[in-house]
């Protein structure tokens, strides 16, 4: 069983920068993709970044384009987070990717997320 924890969370205003970092089971971080995904109360959870096993290749939700960096090592992710918006607020969760595409269920064994807050 796949096992991540999500860190870094916390409360800051609008235009600050909050970085998120996911650690867990090693084998998950040299020979998966993963991806962040966010989920605001009430509405559906949506895949924020994504990047290959390897790091060769990002994927980001137009939202977050040019404000949201990830990337990867062999023991963690890291979610860099910069410009942020109070529509940003959620709770952040890593995952590691079971499926193809983007969508919500192309990826699973999401940790207990890390709560994002941005003031205006």
């Amino acid at each position: 069983q796949v096992q991540l924890v999500e860190s870094g969370g916390g409360s800051v205003q609008a235009g600050g920068s909050l970085t998120l970092s996911c650690a867990g089971d090693g084998r998950v971080f040299t020979s998966y993709d993963l991806a962040w995904l966010r989920q605001v109360p009430g509405a559906e959870r949506e895949v924020v970044a994504a990047i290959t096993w390897n790091g060769a290749s990002t994927y980001y939700t137009d939202s977050v384009k040019g404000r949201f960096t990830i990337s990867r090592d062999n023991a963690k992710m890291i979610l860099q987070m910069n410009s942020l918006k109070p529509e940003d607020t959620a709770i952040y969760y890593c995952a590691v990717r079971v499926g193809s595409g983007y969508s919500t269920t192309a990826f699973g064994y999401w940790g207990q997320g890390t709560q994002v807050t941005v003031s205006s």
